[in-house]
């Protein structure tokens, strides 16, 4: 990335724009967790049906942990040893924070913390979270390359973040909505992370 793009980025997103950017497995849109525009706006580009959920994702696990202050001790251990990583976890939501990601569920909320290496590393300094989702139409194929995202939804971000090839492979998605209670867990994808690291992690 060129200097100046974290700066660019956090701008974007704090005016509710739409930025383009790189994480620890494919190439994401990001916008404002509470602008109802730019959820709009990103949800369009996808050309994704609005009730479909988003993550949040936190670019620092403690900052993670302490806006999710309401989590018992037993799903808080399970972040702790999950993240940052490429994982998208599926928590239960009491207090209905960030409803615009939570589509049908306002009981649940899907949230990633990215492990920030090499040319990703600035984006460290983020500062707040964002709204995400991968950068491809709905159904799509995911993109490793700032080039491989679809040119329309290229165009259509308002910055362009370019840290060169990533991993390609997106996030596992694991539910721990009743983690706290039971135990139990559910891969509801199997991506980036293996289903078998993951069982031996909690």
């Amino acid at each position: 990335m060129k200097p100046g793009d974290v700066e660019a980025f956090r701008d974007c997103i704090a005016t509710g724009g739409l930025a383009l950017f790189p994480s620890d497995t494919v190439y994401g849109l990001a916008t404002e967790p509470e602008s109802e525009e730019g959820v709009r706006r990103l949800y369009e580009l996808k050309g994704r049906p609005p009730p479909r959920p988003c993550a949040v994702m936190f670019f620092d696990r403690d900052e993670a942990l302490a806006t999710l202050a309401e989590l018992g001790p037993r799903t808080r251990a399970a972040l702790q040893r999950l993240l940052p990583g490429p994982v998208t976890l599926v928590l239960p939501n009491p207090l209905r924070l960030y409803p615009l990601a939570c589509g049908p569920r306002p009981e649940r909320l899907g949230i990633r913390v990215p492990e920030l290496a090499g040319a990703l590393e600035p984006l460290g300094a983020t500062g707040r979270p964002v709204l995400q989702s991968s950068a491809n139409r709905s159904g799509g194929a995911d993109a490793r390359r700032l080039e491989d995202v679809d040119p329309g939804v290229r165009a259509g971000a308002d910055v362009r973040l370019d840290a060169g090839e990533l991993a390609g492979t997106p996030s596992t998605v694991v539910d721990l909505a009743s983690y706290e209670e039971d135990g139990g867990f559910e891969v509801l994808r199997e991506g980036a992370l293996p289903a078998a690291r993951i069982a031996a992690e909690l």
